[in-house]
């Protein structure tokens, strides 16, 4: 899969303390295997001149008390709240000056936050996506990326999960109903 780095963003989805390490309340083993290909897909994408947005699910602890019907705390447990070492990016992934990091609150990067308006600011058009939940914030990103008119494409072995057919399911999904996959091998920028 070819990317034109000036019209490509490498989009990093919460690789955070709390999915990544395993001192995190929702750790992952496979969260934490994904460190190693997606820093070297963000060196790849950083060498050849694409744009690097790393993503950061955070939570503050009031965000569910008045909601009626989402809350991610009932569902996962209080995780990654606002200002914790647990919202952090991990160690493995350094964050440059020149990389663009977006606050998120729910799964979808894309909502209620300025990543739109970035991307389209600099004439991006392809996002290479990776990170983890594969089937949880990375789908629904993804998902909401192809819906904005951007090539939503799931580099799969760059991918957090819990159980494998979680991975199976959210690179399925993707390739068959708004986007593309690819390997990180077969990653080209040119």
């Amino acid at each position: 899969m070819r990317f034109d780095p000036t019209e490509t963003a490498v989009v990093v989805v919460d690789m955070q303390n709390g999915f990544c390490h395993p001192d995190g309340s929702l750790y992952a083993p496979p969260s934490g295997a994904a460190i190693d290909p997606v820093a070297e897909l963000v060196e790849r994408g950083r060498e050849a001149g694409a744009r690097i947005v790393f993503t950061r699910d955070v939570h503050p602890p009031e965000q569910f008390e008045d909601t009626h019907y989402y809350d991610e705390f009932d569902r996962w447990g209080e995780h990654v709240p606002e200002g914790s070492w647990e919202a952090d990016i991990v160690d493995d992934l350094s964050v440059q000056d020149d990389d663009h990091v977006v606050e998120k609150h729910t799964y979808d990067a894309f909502h209620r936050t300025e990543l739109e308006g970035w991307l389209n600011a600099r004439g991006i058009r392809d996002l290479a996506i990776c990170g983890t939940l594969a089937n949880v914030c990375v789908l629904h990103t993804a998902g909401s990326a192809g819906l904005r008119d951007f090539k939503p494409v799931v580099v799969e072995d760059a991918l957090g999960y819990i159980e494998p057919d979680h991975r199976e399911y959210a690179v399925d999904h993707a390739d068959w109903l708004f986007g593309e996959t690819t390997t990180l091998s077969d990653v080209e920028f040119e």
